[in-house]
Parts: structure tokens; sequence; C-alpha cells
């Protein structure tokens, strides 16, 4: 089979296109013929050398598939060869054939392509553990969102919208802003706005129930002064750094703050799999009933993964990026 290697850590010219032995499913393993996969932030940190797979997890980027069975392990129920899926990887997308979790593993919403189911799990993982179950965000709360036309953002968007979750979100372009308006969003440009600022003038000086976070430590200090008494802040990103300085913990104790954060690598295979049942269970049916639909802003072929990276690191895509692998 066709996968894409990292040659060396680097920019988005060390991908390389290579022939490679298909993998065989471990007793709790599908094999999928893949025929999408999506694009993530942590592939390209991956790439850059700064977020490696753990070990005994295969080097080979990507961390969401969609396509169909070919094969799964014996301990595999629930499933049968030819069934269309999409799932979160532990690794391995980027490929003509990948290796699911059977518990990572979802049906394909009614109504939903290859090229979209393929752009749902990454982000539909990360956007429900960290916004609903670690910030148990609920109908009436307030929330906002950095980042909101990446593919997080607009996921959080969309979500919120659909469980009647008001969300304000930043982005840095008229067009962006236009964007997260369509989505039900209530835009900041941070270019010509202090969000801070402008979340306590909308919100009559409370501010926000919750923030997820992909900037971190250059966005530490604005974000408790959005945060209104007892919300939530949840880190996911560092792409504002890792360290920060000067942070004013009475500010946050006078707010009885809770701040956390998580990064899905992490997470144990049962706590992946409680994810996913609760996808499946509440945002299913919304994607099936043509809800929550994933924004695909641009679809490459496999052997064009540079150019998905450098798009990814230009930051002007709004939605979700794509590799087509298979017709």
């Amino acid at each position: 089979m066709n996968e894409i290697e990292i040659t060396t850590p680097g920019g988005p010219e060390v991908l390389r296109l290579r022939k490679a032995s298909l993998p065989q499913p471990g007793p709790d393993e599908i094999l999928v013929k893949v025929a999408a996969a999506g694009v993530n932030r942590p592939d390209v940190i991956q790439r850059q050398g700064n977020y490696p797979m753990p070990d005994g997890v295969t080097p080979v980027p990507g961390l969401e598939v969609a396509g169909s069975i070919v094969a799964f392990g014996d301990n595999v129920t629930g499933f049968s060869i030819g069934d269309k899926v999409c799932g979160l990887t532990n690794g391995g997308g980027y490929a003509e054939y990948a290796l699911l979790p059977s518990t990572q593993c979802l049906p394909i919403p009614a109504g939903i392509s290859v090229i979209e189911a393929a752009a749902i799990p990454e982000t539909f993982f990360t956007v429900w553990a960290n916004l609903f179950q670690m910030a148990n965000a609920k109908r009436g709360d307030s929330v906002l969102v950095h980042g909101g036309t990446s593919g997080i953002g607009t996921t959080a968007l969309m979500l919120c919208e659909a469980f009647a979750i008001e969300c304000f979100a930043t982005a840095g372009s008229e067009s962006k802003c236009a964007a997260i308006t369509s989505l039900g969003g209530k835009p900041i440009n941070y270019r010509t706005h202090d969000f801070a600022s402008a979340i306590l003038n909308q919100t009559q000086g409370r501010g926000v129930d919750i923030i997820l976070d992909i900037m971190g430590a250059s966005y530490i200090k604005p974000n408790l002064t959005a945060l209104a008494r007892d919300g939530r802040l949840v880190v996911i990103g560092f792409l504002g750094g890792a360290i920060a300085d000067g942070v004013d913990l009475q500010a946050m104790a006078l707010k009885r703050a809770t701040v956390t954060g998580s990064t899905m690598r992490a997470r144990t295979p049962q706590e992946k799999a409680h994810i996913a049942a609760e996808l499946r269970q509440y945002v299913w049916p919304l994607l099936a009933a043509g809800q929550c639909r994933p924004v695909i802003h641009q679809v490459f072929q496999l052997e064009d993964a540079p150019l998905a990276h450098a798009m990814m690191e230009r930051g002007d895509h709004i939605g979700k990026i794509v590799l087509q692998i298979a017709d």
C-alpha cells in the first residue's frame, strides 16, 4: 500500500509517499480501506518533531479516517466486512489502509459523505471531551472559543448551536468573522478588538462560563479577565506558548476559576471508548439529521500531503482539510 512517512523532523517537504506492507489487525482492532483522512494540527506538530508518537505506535501521521472495513480481530463484535465507518486512529491515517481500535470506530452517519466523515472524529472527539465532558457545557451556558474557524472552532460552534449554548469565537479577519456568524456564533476580530474587553462588553461585565483555548500562555491573562465567576478555562493548545509567567493567582481564586486541559493522545483506550459512545448517543443523531456537518475547506490527494500541511500552517483555511485516498 501507499502511505506518507515523515522522513525527518521539518517543514511540509519532509512528508514523502512510500510503499509499505498492510498492517494486520490485533484482537481488538479493525482494518479499514481508507477513502479519506483528516489533516489536523497535531499532525503538523508531530511532523515538526514536537509531538512524537508513543513507543510502539506507528510514526505515520493521521489521526482520523473514513472508509470500509476489510478485516478485524477475533475480539471485535458489532461490525461486518464492508461496513462504512469512520474513527479516531492512534496514528497511521495517511495511508491506503489503517488500523482503528474497535471502540474508536463508528458507523458513518446517514447522509454524510466519506470526505465529511473523515473530517469528523478528531475534532468531535476533542470538542466533546473538553467542552462537554470536562467543562460540562450545557444549555444556557456561554462559551468563548479561540480559533473559531479552525476544525476545532467550527465543530465547537456547531455543537454549541445544536445544544442552545451561546458561543463567542475569535478570528483574525472579517471573512472569518462572517464564517463564525454563519455557524451561529458571535465573532470577535482579535486584530481589531481586545477580546477580553469585547466579552465583558457583550455580557454586561459577567464574562463567559467556559473558554476553549488553543493559544495557551499568551492568552492566560485575558482569558482570566474574560471568564465569569465559577468559570472553566480549558487549554487544549499552545500556539502562544506553554509556559505562562506572571499569572495572577489571586484573580483566579477570586473568580473561583477552574483551569484544566488535556490532549487526546494521552487518554486511555477506555476514556476514548467513553467519548465515542457519547458521540454516538448524542451527536450522531444530529449528523444524521443534517446538523453539525463538518466544514470542508479543501481536499488534497494523498501524495499532496505536503501541500495540505502548508495550507494548515498558513492558517487561512476555514474548517477542515482532508486527504482523499480512494474514490
